[in-house]
């Protein structure tokens, strides 16, 4: 029972927040913290172009000493951006944002974006499936 990206971002909701470059990192954080979300899309012309997080924040404003209101997002946003395809596994996810560190993955499909995963998505679902898996084997042992 292996759930693939497309499937836990059909079961939480394709529901994606995003900001333009232009966008001030003030109102971007503000955005974040009214969504309940740790990270923006960063769009332009229906085309993702960066990704900015709390931690981009804290590593970028806060501790460079910058102001967010004069800050426009495109001077902190992380332009790297590493995507999954639906079809890939949680596992595939897991094992991507451990090895680089992220806390939130993009799903995209022919380069556009469907859904975001956050770690917490990952883990909750990786433990759902161990759980479901445990009480089967407990059931065909007891018979």
């Amino acid at each position: 029972m292996t759930t693939s990206a497309r499937q836990l971002i059909s079961n939480k909701g394709y529901k994606m927040y995003s900001v333009s470059p232009d966008t001030m990192v003030y109102d971007a954080i503000k955005l974040m913290t009214e969504a309940k979300v740790g990270a923006l899309l960063v769009m332009e012309d229906s085309k993702m172009v960066g990704i900015i997080s709390e931690r981009d924040y804290t590593r970028k404003i806060i501790l460079e000493t910058r102001l967010s209101r004069e800050t426009p997002v495109r001077d902190i946003m992380t332009s790297d951006v590493l995507t999954v395809a639906p079809d890939q596994s949680i596992q595939d996810c897991m094992k991507i944002m451990s090895e680089y560190h992220i806390r939130h993955l993009p799903v995209a499909e022919n380069g556009n974006p469907i859904g975001m995963l956050s770690v917490m998505d990952v883990v909750k679902n990786i433990i759902s499936e161990k759980d479901i898996l445990i009480d089967q084997l407990e059931h065909y042992i007891s018979g």
